[in-house]
This record gives structure tokens, C-alpha cells and sequence, in this order.
């Protein structure tokens, strides 16, 4: 019942004034009315004794335990969220780290890569004569081949010839 009249006090277009209600809030009534704030308008409103009233020991203790917990919960939510993130810089290190391996490497890998590849430039006419040699060696091993069957002709033609 109280609050709800303190409400119709402040409400727009009500029949209390802010100026009663701020003066009886903080002087009392009596004050109040000393100051001229009383009057027809007063009726409503709740005076500072009444609005002051101590409220119950467990709606404190609650009050208070719902404040710590949230203070507690928050605390936890906020400390976890500063762990992620020291987490994610972490990672974020190791994997720098890891690239700039990575690039040394491909840098490495691309030096040898064109020592190779001059190396290779280097042996190319190296490499040429050993196919053109092992042409020649493939075309005299026809020919002996050749020389060779021819022999063997001619071996048996004297063998007949020989015979008779």
C-alpha cells in the first residue's frame, strides 16, 4: 500500500509534486510542512519515516547473498574470458613461431632447389654425350650382332665347302 501511494505521488499528471515528495524524503514531515511543502497535495505522498523503514533481516541476508554470488559468478565469467584469451595469445605465439619455421625451411628448400637445378645445367652436356655414346654403343652392338650372324653364315658355307 505504501509504494503504490508514493507511485500515484510521482506519477504524471498525479496530485503530488516532486518538490513535496524530495522535501518530505529528505526533511520529514514535519520539516516539510515548517518549509511550506504541506498541504492539500501531501495527503498521498509517503513521508520519510515510512518510506525509511527498516526492511526484514532476510530480505538484507538475501539482498547480500545475491550480491556476492553475482559478484562471484561475474568474477568467474570475467576470469575465464582473460584465461581464453591469454590461451588464444599463447596459440597465437607458438603458431608465429611455427610459420617462421616453416619459412626458414621453404627459404632452404628454395636455395637447394636452384643449386640443384644449376648443378643440373652444369651436367647437361655431361649428359648429352653420355646419350649420344650410348647410341653409337647401341648401333655398333647391332652391327656386331649383324657380324656376328654373318660369321656363323659363312662358318657353315666353308664347313659344306670343306665337306665336299
Amino acid at each position: 500500500r505504501r509504494s503504490s501511494d508514493l507511485f500515484t505521488a510521482l506519477a504524471p499528471g498525479s496530485a503530488g509534486s516532486m518538490a513535496g515528495v524530495s522535501d518530505q524524503v529528505e526533511l520529514g514531515p514535519e520539516a516539510a510542512k515548517e518549509r511550506g511543502g504541506g498541504g492539500k497535495h501531501d495527503v498521498a505522498i509517503e513521508t520519510a519515516e515510512e518510506a525509511t523503514e527498516p526492511a526484514d533481516a532476510d530480505i538484507n541476508e538475501l539482498c547480500k547473498d545475491m550480491f556476492t554470488k553475482m559478484s562471484t559468478y561475474l568474477s568467474g565469467e570475467l576470469t575465464a574470458t582473460s584465461e581464453d584469451y591469454k590461451l588464444l595469445e599463447k596459440m597465437n605465439k607458438l603458431t608465429c613461431l611455427k610459420y617462421m619455421e616453416m619459412k626458414d625451411l621453404a627459404i632452404n628448400i628454395s636455395r637447394n632447389l636452384k643449386d640443384l637445378n644449376q648443378n643440373y645445367a652444369s651436367l647437361q652436356p655431361y649428359l648429352d654425350q653420355i646419350n649420344q655414346i650410348e647410341e653409337q654403343v647401341s648401333s655398333l652392338e647391332l652391327a656386331a650382332y649383324k657380324l656376328d650372324a654373318y660369321s656363323k653364315k659363312l662358318e657353315a658355307k666353308f664347313k659344306k665347302l670343306e665337306k665336299r
